[in-house]
Order: C-alpha cells, then sequence, then structure tokens
C-alpha cells in the first residue's frame, strides 16, 4: 500500500474532496487525523473510515485559529506520536462575485480559510517534521490557482497564493526533506456543482464546456491523485502545482 504506517492530517474532511481523500489514504494503509467545523459529516466521515477498520482521530476545530490548531496538533501528537502527511484541504469561496460584490467581511473569510489557515497549519507541524528530516505538504489548490474564471476574486487570489506558497516552502524546506504539492483540481463531481448544473448555472455550463474530455472530475480521482502525491513513489515531485482538471485549463 502506498501510505502503509503513515500519519496523515486532513482538514475539510467533512465532505466532499477531504472526506474522499480520508478514506483513500486509509485505503492505502495510512491512520488519519480528520478535521472539520461541521461536527455532523466529520461524524459521517469517521464513521466511513471505522467501516473500513481504519484507524481515525476526528478533531472539531476552526482552522483559522491559531488555538484551535494549536489543539490539534496537540491532540494528533498525543495520539500517534507524529504527522507525516498534512493536506490543507479545507476551503470556502463566494460564488462567482467580481471584486465590487464582494464585502470586506466574505474577503477576510476567504483569505483566512483559504490562505492563513495553511500557512497556521504548516508552520504548526513543520517543526515536528524538520526534527524527522521528512515531511509531505499536500496543498489542495484549484485550477483556480493558475488561471481565473472559475470562482470569485478573493477564492482565484487565495488559490494562487496557496501555489505561491507551497513552491516557496519546498524552495525553503526541500533541502531539509520536505515535500510540498499544490494539487489543483478542476470542476468536480459534487453535490454542489449538480445543483449548480440543475440551475443551469451559466459560470458552470461555461466550465463544463472546457473540459474537451467531456468529463466532470469525480473526488474518489482527486483522492487517487492526492494519495500517489503524498506517497514515496512521488519523492521527486516536489515544489509545483499539479493540474487535475481533464483538460479544462488547456484554453
Amino acid at each position: 500500500m502506498l501510505l502503509q504506517e503513515k500519519v496523515a492530517l486532513i482538514t475539510g474532511a467533512g465532505s466532499g474532496l477531504g472526506r474522499a481523500q480520508a478514506i483513500e489514504y486509509v485505503k492505502e494503509g495510512a491512520k488519519v487525523i480528520v478535521n472539520d467545523l461541521n461536527e455532523v459529516g466529520l461524524a459521517e466521515t469517521e464513521k466511513l473510515i471505522k467501516d473500513l477498520n481504519g484507524t481515525v482521530l476526528g478533531i472539531v476545530a476552526d482552522i483559522s485559529k491559531k488555538e484551535d490548531i494549536q489543539m490539534m496538533i496537540k491532540k494528533a501528537l498525543e495520539t500517534f506520536g507524529t504527522v507525516d502527511i498534512c493536506v490543507n484541504n479545507a476551503a470556502v469561496l463566494a460564488d462567482f462575485k467580481a471584486s465590487l460584490d464582494i464585502t470586506e467581511e466574505e474577503w477576510d473569510l476567504i483569505m483566512n480559510v483559504n490562505v492563513k489557515a495553511v500557512y497556521l497549519l504548516t508552520n504548526e507541524i513543520l517543526p515536528h517534521m524538520l526534527k524527522k528530516g521528512k515531511g509531505t505538504f499536500i496543498n489542495i489548490a484549484s485550477i483556480g490557482g493558475t488561471i481565473a474564471g472559475v470562482g470569485d476574486a478573493a477564492y482565484i487570489t487565495s488559490k494562487h497564493a496557496v501555489v505561491g506558497y507551497t513552491k516557496q516552502l519546498a524552495f525553503n524546506y526541500a533541502k531539509d526533506g520536505i515535500r510540498a504539492v499544490a494539487l489543483c483540481p478542476g470542476l468536480i463531481d459534487t453535490p454542489m456543482v449538480q445543483y449548480a448544473i440543475q440551475q443551469g448555472r451559466p459560470e458552470v455550463v461555461r466550465q463544463i464546456n472546457a473540459i474537451p474530455s467531456e468529463h466532470i472530475g469525480r473526488a474518489e480521482e482527486v483522492a487517487y491523485f492526492s494519495a500517489y502525491l503524498a506517497s514515496e513513489k512521488a519523492k521527486h515531485i516536489n515544489g509545483v502545482e499539479m493540474k487535475i482538471d481533464g483538460g479544462q485549463s488547456i484554453s
């Protein structure tokens, strides 16, 4: 198995991509710490993992708050003694709003969850990884971290920031055994996307039409790729953005 005996922390694991990655990591042999603010969703993820006889620790925490992150890492280290992989997955967005339509409160929320939380969580875990001389960060960005038009102004800005932060993280710490990869999914089949399709949202229809393969990605496909990138098989992949978008960002 790709992640045998590894310990992985995954944020935003109460649904969607976070849940899919948590399940796939367990299937590949990892023990997982799963985090979300949604207590109900997180409990569902824990149950799914336990049904697979997986080892899981669920922690409800607001990752935009330093004290919550410190609490989470303390619990993780007390339980497993280490964290080998950190998947910065949690994110929020404000639909497809242009700059003039986004309130300052929305902007701050998106930046706090999508960017600041990645910095805070990374810095809390990084010293432990440096002591071991080894550690991997999978930062879930988006093709919105490389192009425009697939989210609101704040979301696109935040995901570009995640890609840049990932590159700098690898630049600074690769020599110390740290890997950091920005995983950039395109349009993925989630309940939110299905609702937008049913509503005929032009922004989503345009994205679908931009996929040459005519295939909307599945969360499981992103999870497979994430598990591979987090594994020793991908040890020479570092400091880059890796797209999984069916060709959506070609043009």
